[in-house]
């Protein structure tokens, strides 16, 4: 009788647990991978081993920018149609110490040859965005070396180790990365040396094949030992400027020796309570801010995310602010943009009244003012300190010129110079183009988030959709990086591309309200891939996110369990 009573009990038990809220909430959530969560470092990106890389470097004692480094030059091996030394780069670095924020400008400026009149003398009529005069002075190298002489703590030479291995015994390639590769075949082989080097009998590399790339090595190695210098004025300067000599390129060594990254004030806004930063123009940031600043001007719908409701907003919010970026924004040496209007209030309310709530519009134009492919990788080391940072090559394997025995492409970032002597974004020599990449960071109180979302025109879309699910529907870090998201088309107008998670009820009510929906697989690499960490410094707990619809992963720093017996 006693053991019948005490299976009874353990079944009531059981049958307790599983009717639970905490059992419910557990079994029933909606994003499919958890959040990361210790008390030490997290290094996330879209590729593992570059994660894992990272975070080794963290165990060795070394800083946020020292492991986002590391990371970063394996992303460069394992997915260089994304990002590499050929590339730009822009970060936002959190100093826990101060809680001082600081950004990094470091994308390259035009050859000072390569101008408007040039190209019309080549008969050339709009901004190429292939080949040579597609190429812009790579700034990502600088942009290293100015975040490690300030932030850094192991030796330069260090940080290197984990890309010159990989490029040397290869790495293995995932599935995402894989079916990039796949596309650029046909751009590819229009340079002999990016078929030389990036093609495997004229094929891409398949999942799980190993893909070696030597001659990357050697030049990641005499970076490590020489530094920048031997990018800009050096051995890999050389072998750059005879690359574009030979195309009939521009570029020449002062362009390269000539060439800083800056240090610059990141813009703002506030967003329900939250404070929410990106870097100024030459890039994309503003246009995130400015679309939730109109976002802000409605309530957060009731029916939540994924409704009707929400979904319209934040696609009209998207076209006005989308609009006035276009409009106006460009390199502020060479014009004056007028970020403090842009990002206004008062603005932002003239702009929301524009959106009809029962109605896409398909022509939307600028507001009267009165005055890619990427990689994206976060790092929040064990102090709190936190690096959101984005590199990238523009399009895939950038120009689609290869360095001549260097095994790195230069990027195409020239391609978004506009070719209208008025534009705020005219092509000129030694001026910065429009940049699509934004790193992002948010915070309120003693909550501190590094995030980012790749991919091209995407990206300040991506940026406020994920800041809304975070701050108005209160998912976590890793749910609100899942949640399904929509981004632009190439059509424009009324033409939006969008998740099928969606709902079907809100997708058929948007599309009769006039949006006109591509509908794509549950995790399309269409609306860019992210990451995000976050750090509590009341509590001294860290938080890692890598967005599924990557190769990635949020790897946490492993503490010195095994340095010396407890015992």
């Amino acid at each position: 009788m006693r053991k019948l009573l005490i299976q009874a009990q353990f079944t009531l038990l059981i049958c307790s647990l599983l009717l639970s809220p905490i059992a419910s909430r557990a079994e029933e959530r909606a994003h499919g991978r958890s959040m990361v969560i210790t008390q030490y470092g997290i290094v996330a990106t879209s590729y593992v081993q570059a994660s894992q890389a990272g975070a080794r470097v963290l165990e060795r004692g070394g800083s946020a920018i020292d492991a986002g480094i590391a990371a970063n030059a394996v992303l460069g091996v394992a997915e260089p149609m994304m990002n590499g030394i050929g590339g730009d780069l822009f970060a936002i670095y959190w100093d826990a110490k101060t809680g001082k924020l600081y950004g990094l400008n470091a994308s390259g400026w035009a050859p000072k040859a390569l101008t408007i009149d040039h190209l019309r003398s080549k008969g050339i009529s709009a901004m190429p965005q292939k080949g040579i005069d597609a190429v812009t002075v790579p700034g990502a190298v600088d942009g290293w070396t100015k975040l490690h002489e300030r932030f850094g703590k192991l030796p330069w030479s260090e940080l290197f180790q984990p890309a010159i291995y990989y490029a040397q015994t290869g790495v293995p390639i995932p599935e995402a990365i894989s079916a990039y590769w796949a596309d650029t075949v046909a751009d590819l082989k229009t340079n002999p040396e990016s078929q030389r080097v990036y093609l495997l009998n004229d094929r891409a590399p398949g999942v799980g094949e190993v893909f070696r790339n030597p001659e990357l090595a050697k030049t990641l190695t005499t970076l490590a030992k020489e530094g920048e210098s031997a990018f800009y004025k050096g051995e890999i300067a050389k072998a750059i400027l005879k690359t574009s000599s030979d195309l009939g390129g521009t570029m020449t060594g002062e362009d390269l020796s000539q060439f800083s990254a800056e240090w610059v004030e990141p813009v703002s806004t506030t967003y329900r309570g939250w404070k929410v930063y990106e870097l100024p123009p030459n890039g994309d940031g503003i246009a995130a801010l400015e679309m939730l600043n109109i976002m802000e001007q409605t309530p957060p719908a009731t029916a939540g995310a994924l409704s009707t409701a929400e979904l319209h907003t934040r696609i009209e919010a998207m076209k006005l602010a989308y609009a006035d970026v276009k409009a106006y924004d460009g390199d502020p040496k060479f014009s004056a943009i007028p970020v403090k209007e842009l990002l206004s209030k008062q603005f932002a309310a003239k702009r929301a009244a524009l959106i009809n709530s029962g109605k896409a519009n398909c022509d939307v134009t600028p507001g009267a003012l009165t005055g890619s492919d990427t990689t994206y990788l976060s790092v929040v080391d064990r102090e709190g300190n936190i690096l959101s940072l984005i590199q990238s090559n523009y399009s895939a394997f950038g120009s689609d010129v290869t360095v001549q025995g260097a095994g790195f492409v230069l990027q195409n970032r020239g391609g978004l110079f506009s070719v209208d002597a008025k534009s705020p974004n005219a092509l000129a020599g030694h001026k910065r183009p429009f940049h699509t990449i934004i790193p992002g960071f948010m915070e309120h109180g003693d909550v501190h988030v590094g995030f980012g979302i790749m991919g091209g025109l995407n990206q300040p879309l991506a940026h406020a959709q994920f800041v809304s699910n975070f701050v108005d529907y209160h998912m976590n870090l890793q749910a609100a990086m899942e949640e399904a998201r929509f981004t632009v088309n190439s059509k424009l107008g009324c033409n939006i591309v969008i998740e099928s998670r969606v709902p079907k009820a809100t997708l058929d009510d948007l599309t009769s309200m006039g949006h006109i929906l591509d509908v794509r697989k549950q995790y399309s690499t269409t609306m860019g891939r992210g990451q995000a960490v976050l750090t509590d410094s009341a509590a001294h707990i860290h938080y890692g996110a890598s967005d599924p619809r990557a190769d990635g992963s949020a790897e946490p720093e492993a503490p010195s369990i095994f340095a010396k017996p407890s015992y």
